[in-house]
């Protein structure tokens, strides 16, 4: 209820504020205390800087007759009428009086200034309601159209009509002299029509699922012979066809509808037999739409002595338990009801528990409602006093008569004042910062200013303009611009993109300029993936410093030891291959990421691929006469590493020929960013390049598995395989995780892949040899190897 409340308090502004500008000063009259009720406009009052105008239906009279032109041939009948009590509904009175207390003792909301109200009887005829909303605009029990008999004028705000015909029969005078009108009935689609009513709106939520509801209801039961009441209004055939097209749905038959006439609302018994004809039909399930009010015939109609069992099913708005005929009253027992989700009211049912005649004694619409609920009189002598004495309470009387619990309309009724009341403190506050004010000129009236009259309120900036269909051209709806675009202007027609380098604000009314970023060498990510680049180098160039000065040991000249030096070599400008993709990317740069890469790391994984091939061949070559022998000479593992590595090279050149990589601005990885980075070119060479050397690797890891148990001291195949294993499993990691990746999170991945597959080549194969050559040197002192041994005589014997 409190986004309704908001919506509602930011179009009552307007009206609110276009009213008062209109209204003029006058002179006052006060008004007589008459005997009866329906007599006196107002029936309770309560003074205050601005004043709202309350119709509640609290008691129904006896209505006239004539209709039509002849309603108006004579004068209101003046005569002293019977009438009786809608007992339930003076909870509504009361929250009315709570709300305004309420809100005069918050300091917060309209401070200094004090709300007051007068509270008038809505007639269910068309004479009474003209004749009630007359008198309130004229101030008087005399019916003076275009005058005002009050001294000043305070009037803001009509809050009133339980249903909908009640709204438009008052709203036919009230618009003419653009009064707001908030409505606290039952929502009415017809009443959101602002051509035809542009002063009147509606705080009910909507309730445009209810079919949806009780249909569902139904099918839950199993049930599918329906019967339907309606009132015979616009409202009524609405619901019927939303419940006949939600019934076909679901296999649901509707066995009659009984529609209910919302003109005659007398507290009379009904000449007609609605409530015999519905209660004698074999449905068992009788679905009844409407409000308490619009349904006062079928409360007042006659009951047959025989009562079938029935099931009923209804809304919130009928109030069954407001059936004055006690004796039926358990008829309606276990009534299915579908009700709004409303909120407790903090204090309310405490204020209610305080309300007694002597706490409000000008309050006669007080003492009448006491006298009459608790069955009393006023004269001393009468028995019953007691009951009327100061212990009695509201919460004495019986659910027929009187509910301690918070209505559906007392809610709804406490929330419009609220409403208003916001509405009325943000006016304030704005003509106050327009120009400050003091005492009573604050609320000084200016009846020269004219409102504009428009059909559909302007589009702010960042929205657009939507034509409705079937209505005039200055009819629209505002819809927000889409993602991407922007409108800088009032009630513009169409939202524009905003140019590649900027991007719109949350507001969508601005196009900012984007931030343009890259993998800096500066910022914390960057410096750290440096520094572990540059790190690892160092590292590998002391591991190559190590086999150098130890060259002649066993472990060192094992396995070919220009391959060693080939390998940490390689490793070196691998690590240091990453800082090429860290800083702002130039066209060198992007020429030389991937291929550098992609050719360090070929030479890398091609040294790896010769030391297996020569520990394979060197054992398999060992009969006399195997062809093996010839592939035996130092160059052949030369040679391993110059193939591999050249046909990379030509991979890259073809690559950097046709399609070379370049800079490029990618403006729609990240909102607001301009991410500079390298463009591959062509993703196909891209993936050749990694694909080539993915194959090296998987041969290099099948070949050292196979030498992985060959015998021989210093035999490095096992770990080879381990190393390529990692390297391995570090790139095939890389692929969906790169595919995956935007903007700088595309490059922090390829810098971290090349560290760490390189990282797993140095220590995997080299740091266990430097521990044997560091702090192990007795392991490294034994004869030579089995395989440089078999190399040795092998040379020897070919010269």
């Amino acid at each position: 209820m409190l986004p309704s409340i908001q919506r509602s308090t930011f179009h009552l502004f307007s009206s609110i504020l276009m009213f008062l500008l209109l209204q003029s000063n006058g002179s006052g009259h006060r008004k007589e205390k008459l005997p009866c009720f329906h007599q006196i406009s107002p029936i309770v009052s309560q003074d205050g800087n601005v004043v709202f105008g309350i119709f509640l239906s609290l008691f129904s009279v006896e209505v006239n007759q004539v209709t039509g032109a002849k309603l108006f041939e004579s004068p209101p009948n003046k005569a002293c009428q019977p009438y009786q009590w809608l007992y339930k509904n003076y909870q509504q009175a009361l929250a009315v009086v709570f709300a305004i207390e309420e809100i005069n003792r918050n300091p917060n909301l309209l401070s200094n200034v004090s709300l007051g109200f007068h509270l008038y009887n809505t007639y269910h005829s068309d004479e009474k309601t003209l004749q009630s909303t007359l008198q309130w605009l004229s101030g008087d029990t005399r019916l003076m159209p275009n005058y005002s008999c009050r001294n000043q004028d305070k009037s803001v705000a009509v809050i009133g009509g339980v249903t909908s015909a009640l709204s438009v029969q008052m709203g036919t005078l009230l618009d003419l002299y653009k009064f707001p009108q908030i409505s606290y009935g039952p929502f009415d689609s017809v009443l959101s029509d602002k051509v035809q009513f542009p002063f009147l709106y509606q705080m009910a939520p909507k309730d445009s699922s209810l079919h949806q509801g009780v249909v569902r209801l139904i099918v839950y039961f199993k049930w599918n012979w329906i019967g339907l009441v309606i009132t015979d209004d616009m409202r009524g055939e609405k619901f019927v066809w939303e419940m006949r097209e939600e019934m076909a749905k679901n296999g649901v038959c509707m066995s009659f509808t009984e529609k209910i006439p919302v003109s005659e609302r007398r507290h009379m018994e009904s000449h007609e037999d609605f409530m015999p004809r519905i209660v004698i039909s074999a449905t068992k399930v009788i679905v009844i739409h409407g409000d308490t009010d619009s349904l006062m015939i079928l409360r007042h109609s006659q009951i047959p002595l025989f009562i079938a069992n029935k099931v009923w099913i209804a809304t919130s708005h009928w109030d069954i338990t407001m059936r004055p005929i006690i004796h039926y009253g358990s008829y309606f027992h276990g009534a299915l009801t579908f009700s709004y989700l409303i909120s407790e009211v903090p204090g309310f049912k405490t204020f209610l528990k305080t309300v007694i005649p002597s706490k409000y004694a000008d309050d006669i619409l007080l003492k009448g409602f006491w006298l009459s609920a608790f069955s009393c009189s006023d004269q001393q002598e009468n028995p019953k006093q007691e009951i009327c004495s100061q212990n009695a309470s509201l919460e004495m009387l019986p659910l027929n008569y009187f509910d301690m619990t918070m209505s559906g309309l007392s809610y709804t009724i406490y929330n419009t004042i609220y409403a208003v009341a916001w509405a009325l403190h943000e006016m304030f506050l704005r003509k106050s910062a327009e120009r400050p004010m003091g005492g009573k000129e604050y609320l000084g009236l200016h009846s020269w200013q004219v409102p504009s009259g428009v059909c559909s309120d302007s589009c702010c900036p960042g929205f657009r303009k939507n034509p409705l269909e079937g209505e005039a051209a200055c009819c629209f709806d505002c819809f927000p611009c889409p993602e991407g675009e922007i409108s800088s202007q009032m009630d513009a027609e169409h939202c524009k993109k905003c140019p590649e380098e900027k991007y719109p604000n949350k507001q969508r009314d601005l196009c900012l300029p984007k931030k343009v970023t890259f993998l800096n060498m500066k910022e914390p990510l960057g410096m750290t993936l440096a520094i572990v680049a540059i790190s690892f180098s160092f590292l590998t160039a002391l591991v190559l410093w190590v086999f150098v000065k130890f060259q002649n040991t066993p472990i060192v000249k094992a396995n070919n030891r220009t391959l060693s030096y080939t390998l940490l070599i390689s490793l070196i400008f691998c690590f240091l291959c990453s800082l090429l993709f860290i800083g702002h990317p130039t066209t060198t740069t992007c020429l030389l990421q991937q291929t550098v890469f992609g050719v360090v790391f070929t030479v890398a994984v091609s040294s790896i691929l010769a030391k297996t091939i020569i520990v394979i061949l060197a054992f398999r070559g060992i009969r006399p006469g195997s062809r093996i022998q010839m592939f035996l000479h130092p160059r052949v593992s030369n040679y391993v590493v110059l193939i591999c590595s050249g046909i990379q090279m030509i991979f890259c050149g073809i690559w950097l020929g046709t399609s070379p990589p370049f800079p490029e601005a990618d403006t729609h990885s990240e909102y607001g960013h301009i991410i500079i980075r390298c463009n591959e070119g062509s993703a196909f060479a891209f993936y050749c390049v990694l694909g080539y050397m993915g194959f090296l690797a998987l041969g290099s890891f099948i070949v050292a598995f196979l030498a992985r148990n060959l015998p021989d001291t210093f035999n490095e195949a096992k770990f080879i395989t381990f190393s390529m294993l990692v390297f391995c499993s570090v790139w095939a990691s890389f692929l969906p995780t790169y595919q995956s990746a935007k903007g700088k999170a595309m490059v922090t991945v390829e810098i971290f892949t090349i560290l760490a597959s390189s990282a797993g080549l140095l220590g995997c194969i080299f740091i266990p040899k430097c521990y044997v050559i560091l702090l192990k040197p007795d392991r490294n002192t034994q004869n030579r190897s089995k395989i440089k041994r078999i190399l040795e005589v092998k040379f020897s014997s070919r010269h």
